[in-house]
């Protein structure tokens, strides 16, 4: 009874005399200590007083809400979903943020677009090192643990605690270990991963473009046929016209096309392979050369193959950054559905692209372009040149929808630099002059540096962490699982597996470099 006076002592606000007052408010013993509740005047422990009002004069009238403050259980994710949905402004006028309409379909485009190229194209190469066995143990290893380290990813793109997205891979990397820590470790992966994708679509896009007008044409066109140097300008012509839609949700159709093509390519190259048959005197025991540290190194650049066939993790944020998100339907979910789809294509497209290959060619396939080179080599007079060409066609188009893709992050961070310091959007002939210069310096790069990819194993060991090592360490700094937990003992041991596998493939790039030497022809692509 006691409580129940205190209780009832408790000044009530004022109401005209034919109003019956408030009856006090109860609630369970289980929410009685939130700490929601004890800021509530009308409840209190035994110890506690009644708050007295200090003047008459002074009544204030509750306030009204549509969540009563006695509710806790709502109240922490209520304010939660407050947090969740208020965004930065500034992302409103950026292109991979600016639309936020995105849904499972379009996350499985993008995902697919970019997470399958013709990097998988040199699988067989890797086989011919490794052997059946190993070959595809290492490449299932591979898919399974890229796949964790994309759902890591998914899963970190939103904290139900701060509030925050991370709509950019470099963003959710400097919240988690700091700014200064991001420029030196992640920037340059990051930047390669976008920037020199895009230069190596170029090179990739302009000399299947020769091939494909030389397969039209025929032995007997009279025509003077382009350079290869014009033949990199006129893809980087189409490029840049296609990267004038506005943001990352516009290009999602550009992504589904590129998807279908790289499908298409990969399908039909593994299956004229496999059609003609096994070439004379194909050998599958692995190919050992030279000394036991060659051999070493050459088991790694396999590795390292293996592992750059999987790409499109710098992206993630970014696709999934595109969706709407709330407590309630999380983007996690939708996102999450989209790449399951994605990577269950691309696993079709790889596996009997990597195994087919290896049956068809074995030792013989060429280690320079892998199995399309030997596809061309092997079976250009065997293979109707309508299949050959529509191959080549696909490839192309492929390159171009990749582009868009790869290259929008950079058209993200040009653009960003302007509405910071501007406090405005990018006009319309502002993001197409920044978008055109993107385009046309990855062109000269192409022109001036043809053998870059020479130097593709030492920058993709630069660039492997972002794929294998970084997730599973930003897990661990943001999640902070339980210590030698299961999950603890898993992203430390990826984790640290996959910065010493980017140790020693940098290390097997430079020896690569020095033992072979780099033809360093400026301005002569071939």
């Amino acid at each position: 009874m006691r409580e129940a006076q205190e209780i009832s002592s408790t000044p009530i606000t004022p109401r005209p005399a034919t109003t019956a007052p408030t009856p006090p408010v109860s609630c369970p013993p289980s929410q009685f200590h939130s700490p929601s509740l004890t800021r509530s005047p009308l409840l209190h422990t035994d110890n506690e007083e009644a708050p007295q009002s200090k003047t008459p004069k002074a009544s204030r009238t509750p306030r009204l809400s549509l969540t009563p403050r006695f509710i806790t259980p709502l109240g922490s994710p209520m304010r939660r979903v407050l947090r969740l949905t208020k965004l930065d402004p500034q992302d409103a006028w950026l292109p991979i943020t600016e639309s936020r309409n995105g849904n499972a379909y379009y996350a499985a485009f993008h995902t697919l677009c970019s997470g399958i190229g013709v990097q998988a194209l040199v699988l067989p190469v890797a086989f011919t090192i490794l052997g059946w066995t190993w070959g595809i143990i290492n490449l299932t290893l591979a898919f399974i643990w890229q796949l964790y380290t994309l759902w890591l990813l998914v899963q970190l793109h939103e904290s139900t605690e701060t509030g925050m997205r991370y709509s950019r891979y470099l963003q959710l990397f400097n919240a988690t270990f700091g700014e200064r820590l991001g420029n030196l470790l992640a920037l340059f992966p990051i930047m390669y991963l976008s920037g020199g994708t895009c230069v190596a679509l170029i090179i990739i896009g302009g000399s299947t473009s020769k091939t494909f007008y030389q397969i039209v044409c025929g032995a007997t066109c009279t025509k003077v046929p382009l350079t290869t140097v014009e033949w990199y300008l006129v893809f980087t012509c189409a490029a840049v016209l296609l990267s004038q839609l506005p943001n990352l949700n516009s290009i999602a159709g550009v992504s589904l096309i590129g998807a279908v093509t790289a499908i298409g390519y990969c399908t039909s190259i593994w299956v004229v392979s496999v059609a003609e048959g096994r070439l004379p005197g194909v050998s599958y025991n692995p190919v050992k050369e030279g000394t036991d540290i060659e051999h070493i190194f050459s088991v790694l650049n396999a590795l390292g193959i293996i592992a750059f066939a999987f790409r499109g993790h710098n992206l993630i944020l970014e696709i999934q950054a595109t969706m709407p998100s709330s407590e309630k339907h999380p983007s996690r979910v939708p996102m999450w559905k989209g790449v399951k789809f994605s990577y269950t294509i691309i696993a079709l497209g790889l596996f009997p692209l990597a195994i087919g290959g290896y049956w068809a060619y074995g030792h013989l396939i060429p280690s320079n372009g892998g199995i399309l080179t030997a596809l061309y080599v092997f079976h250009s007079q065997d293979v109707s040149q309508f299949v050959l060409g529509l191959t080549s066609l696909f490839i192309i188009v492929n390159a171009v929808s990749s582009f868009q893709i790869y290259g929008m992050p950079m058209f993200d961070f040009m653009e960003s630099k302007y509405t910071t310091r501007m406090k405005k959007p990018c006009p319309w002939w502002l993001r197409s002059l920044f978008r055109a210069m993107f385009g046309y310096g990855c062109f000269f790069v192409a022109v001036a540096i043809p053998f870059l990819g020479s130097l593709a194993g030492l920058i993709g060991g630069i660039a492997l962490p972002v794929t294998l090592a970084y997730p599973c360490f930003m897990w661990l700094k943001i999640k902070k699982p339980k210590t030698y937990s299961p999950t603890w003992w898993l992203n430390w041991g990826l984790g640290v597996l996959g910065m010493g596998l980017s140790s020693v493939l940098i290390a097997a790039g430079i020896y690569v470099v020095i033992d072979t030497g780099i033809e360093a022809k400026f301005f002569h692509p071939e």
